[in-house]
């Protein structure tokens, strides 16, 4: 049985090592398996931390992946490739090694006790608005553009840090 594609978009973040390998390395298991595709990936960017403040900068990037995947199936290959890479548990917003977050997946709405699609504080958070706009910066969530939702928060400190060799 042929199972029907749809594009998510994914957030990557690190503060933990090395940074953007760590990043670029759940991106490429992410793109192994026959569930997921990379479509399109982003730079990589520099930014403060988010919420608890007393840890290192984080390298924030996002990316496009075309998959066969349900919600629910999708944030648990997420969650195992966070355990795979060693990530964890920590303080909320806390330092991690890789976090990998669902912002949305084939433009639709889902709610469950484990996740919400689209991410429910997506349009308040410039390290993952910033890095989706490289990408998709016309993609609407909620009725606002990325562009429109980037344009009314603060992205001073983020700046882009790494061009991108996958």
């Amino acid at each position: 049985m042929h199972r029907p594609t749809v594009v998510t978009a994914l957030a990557f973040g690190s503060n933990i090592g090395e940074k953007q390998a760590n990043i670029e390395r759940a991106v490429s298991l992410l793109n192994s398996g026959n569930d997921l595709s990379l479509l399109q990936m982003s730079r990589f960017f520099r930014t403060p931390p988010w919420g608890y403040r007393d840890q290192d900068w984080f390298v924030n990037a996002c990316a496009l992946f075309e998959t066969t995947l349900d919600p629910d199936s999708l944030l648990d290959t997420c969650k195992r490739i966070e355990d795979d890479l060693g990530r964890a548990k920590s303080v909320r917003w806390g330092p991690r090694l890789i976090d990998i977050d669902i912002l949305t997946w084939g433009g639709k709405t889902h709610g469950s006790e484990r996740l919400t699609i689209p991410h429910p504080r997506l349009h308040e958070r410039a390290f993952v608005l910033v890095p989706l706009h490289d990408i998709a910066p016309d993609l609407d969530i909620g009725g606002k553009t990325i562009g429109e939702a980037l344009a009314l928060i603060e992205e001073d400190e983020i700046e882009s840090i790494f061009p991108l060799d996958l």
